[in-house]
């Protein structure tokens, strides 16, 4: 089972890698389109903004791979919010797998932005946990068709996404 770190500038590489060595030997980082293409699954991570992590992919060439990509591929965090159209974090202009804008929390005083914590998470698919989940976000994905997990801080939102083979939590 070969599994592919897409190496997009995040700050959260070597967090995730290590997670997935222990349970599995075949993990990379890498920027290689043929070892994405061929990797049995493949991980978009993000820490930082959805324009910085865009901005490497179109530099290295991975947009097209990634859309093209037909295993499962999960998006964390900024990884998921590049799986939209867009965010309105600096107007950037994303993969567009899931038709919907990634958009700023705008709550009330009593609800601090970023939106940092232990909240609830609701899942459509009853094999999932029903569970509390740390977050540390600015924006969020508004829900969608493509919406498996909810999460209410001021307001719901997706927490996790699911299109074909793209997942995002």
């Amino acid at each position: 089972m070969s599994i592919v770190i897409v190496d997009s500038g995040g700050a959260n590489l070597t967090s995730i890698k290590n997670a997935i060595e222990k349970i599995s030997s075949q993990v990379v980082v890498s920027i290689d389109e043929n070892i994405i293409s061929n990797a049995d699954y493949v991980i978009l991570p993000g820490v930082g903004s959805a324009n910085m992590v865009m901005q490497s992919l179109i530099s290295n060439n991975l947009v097209s791979v990634i859309k093209s990509l037909t295993q499962p591929v999960l998006g964390i965090c900024v990884g998921m919010q590049i799986l939209f159209n867009s965010s309105e974090e600096q107007n950037c202009k994303c993969l567009g797998l899931i038709n919907d804008d990634i958009k700023k929390f705008n709550l009330p005083k009593d609800k601090a932005v970023p939106h940092m914590g232990w909240n609830k998470v609701i899942f459509e698919n009853e094999q999932l946990i029903n569970d509390y989940y740390y977050f540390a976000n600015s924006y969020y994905a508004p829900i969608t068709n493509d919406t498996t997990g909810i999460c209410e801080y001021g307001i719901e939102f997706s927490a996790t996404v699911q299109k074909d083979n793209f997942f995002g939590c």
